[in-house]
């Protein structure tokens, strides 16, 4: 007796009407995410011209969105965790939409940072939101790609801002870009109403009546609340002086005590057992955004600036980079499903060592230039499509929001640090060699720290029990939830 087995259905199939209506919701979020996001590095120029600011001064604005990211994304992370992505991923958008707009209205340097604040925390919650969202909804197989298609949304909101630029600033000025920030709301209003809540989150959580709180370690007696909230307004202020000028000649002393005050914060979150992989995954992502952002931070400012490019040429250029970047997440969702997320990460992430110096190599061949940039992105920032699904495989679901929101976007402080570390070089070599060493030496460390697994190796020291990945087997793979009334 013969039997037969059942064809395999094309992975595209395997994901049913109501995951991808879940998917292509998030996508969008995450495109006009990306939009609002890189509006600032497209109008850099002008806005200095206006305000009078110094290279460094125009830098911090880019790093001010990264300040209160680590806050944004613990907060509406765990508002995740505890009530559902859908309602975390909305808030967020509400925040950075509000937060665009009112850049628009911005008098002077210290009110445009303001408005950056918050985009930075509505932008910090959106990923997690989105991100674990859609990972959650997805069949365990196919996570990578649901992890790289979303982020691939981003790519398209630079893209979009790209070609608004284009339109808009000529002829109506810088202002109009951000007061197109109200457009999302329209896009989280629906959302609300229309969205299913993610199905791994709803049987592991919702369906046992559990209320997780990732933060109450901070808050276990009134003297460690006290000190912790201590903890949270010396980091923020300190990060805040950091990247403005009121910081000036203190930088070094305000940066260590911020950072001691985060990490004292990643340790009581991550606990007895899981501290040591919070500080190794923040580390971790430091790099990966110390790497990929002085690319994308400064990419037009070096473009007008030292290439003389006119508008619609920075607009060609950062067309080969967006689509580089989208392709790259793309590719990357189907390599990580194939050969994993951590072999994908460090072999996509080697290859692109190849095209770095000779991105800025190029001066006169805009064509030569765009192909190479496109190579660039594919395989250095296209690959960080990964993320959400490196990231999230570590932890469990009734803590991942609150636990990829902070260690996530504690570790983009990279970026923070990124264009005004470049700045900085610039000034004692041209900005091209800068953020070609920059971008370099940072992807070298993270090809070594993910390759070699650092991050759950030394959590395996302090918990051998722990799961390689809780995101490969659906949510019974996290066992019973604690359920707090």
């Amino acid at each position: 007796m013969h039997t037969t087995t059942p064809p395999t259905l094309p992975w595209y199939r395997q994901v049913s009407r109501t995951q991808w209506k879940s998917f292509f919701a998030a996508w969008i979020g995450y495109v006009l995410d990306g939009f609002d996001f890189v509006l600032i590095t497209l109008v850099l120029t002008e806005i200095s011209d206006d305000f009078g600011l110094s290279t460094v001064q125009a830098a911090s604005l880019i790093s001010g969105a990264f300040i209160t990211r680590w806050l944004g994304g613990a907060v509406l992370g765990a508002l995740g965790d505890r009530y559902g992505r859908k309602l975390s991923m909305v808030v967020s958008i509400l925040l950075y939409s509000l937060g665009t707009f009112a850049c628009g209205f911005a008098w002077n340097y210290h009110s445009l940072f303001a408005a950056r604040l918050a985009i930075g925390m509505g932008m910090a919650g959106e990923y997690s939101a989105s991100s674990t969202y859609v990972m959650e909804s997805w069949p365990p197989a196919l996570r990578n790609r649901a992890s790289g298609f979303l982020i691939s949304g981003f790519s398209v909101g630079s893209v979009l801002a790209a070609q608004v630029y284009d339109w808009v600033v000529p002829s109506l000025g810088w202002r109009w870009m951000f007061y197109l920030g109200l457009i999302p709301i329209a896009v989280a209003l629906w959302m609300r109403r229309a969205l299913p809540e993610a199905e791994e989150w709803t049987e592991s959580v919702a369906d046992e009546g559990a209320r997780p709180n990732p933060f109450r370690p901070l808050f276990l007696t009134p003297r460690r609340a006290t000190a912790n909230t201590v903890l949270v307004a010396v980091a923020t202020l300190s990060l805040f002086l950091v990247f403005t000028p009121g910081g000036s000649g203190m930088v070094p002393v305000l940066s260590v005590v911020a950072g001691l005050s985060l990490a004292a914060l990643a340790v009581q979150l991550g606990g007895r057992r899981g501290w040591v992989l919070y500080l190794s995954m923040i580390v971790t992502l430091f790099f990966a955004f110390l790497y990929s952002w002085p690319i994308q931070a400064l990419l037009p400012t070096y473009l007008k600036t030292e290439l003389g490019y006119t508008t619609g040429q920075v607009t060609d250029v950062l067309y080969f980079a967006g689509f580089g970047t989208m392709v790259g997440c793309w590719t990357a969702g189907f390599l990580g499903d194939r050969i994993g997320t951590k072999k994908a990460y460090a072999l996509t992430l080697l290859a692109s060592l190849a095209f770095v110096y000779p991105v800025f190599a190029v001066e006169n061949n805009l064509l030569l230039l765009g192909v190479l940039l496109f190579l660039l992105q594919a395989t250095s920032f296209g690959i960080s499509g990964l993320l959400p699904r490196y990231i999230g495989g570590h932890f469990p679901t009734r803590s991942r929001g609150a636990a990829l929101g902070f260690t996530y976007n504690v570790g983009a402080l990279g970026g923070a640090v990124a264009p005004v570390l470049g700045a900085h070089l610039a000034s004692g070599m041209d900005l091209g060699r800068a953020l070609a060493v920059l971008t370099f030496a940072g992807t070298v460390i993270v090809v070594l720290l993910v390759g070699f697994d650092v991050p759950a190796r030394l959590n395996r020291l302090a918990d051998p029990d722990a799961r390689d990945d809780h995101l490969a087997a659906g949510p019974a793979a996290d066992g019973p939830v604690a359920v707090e009334r």
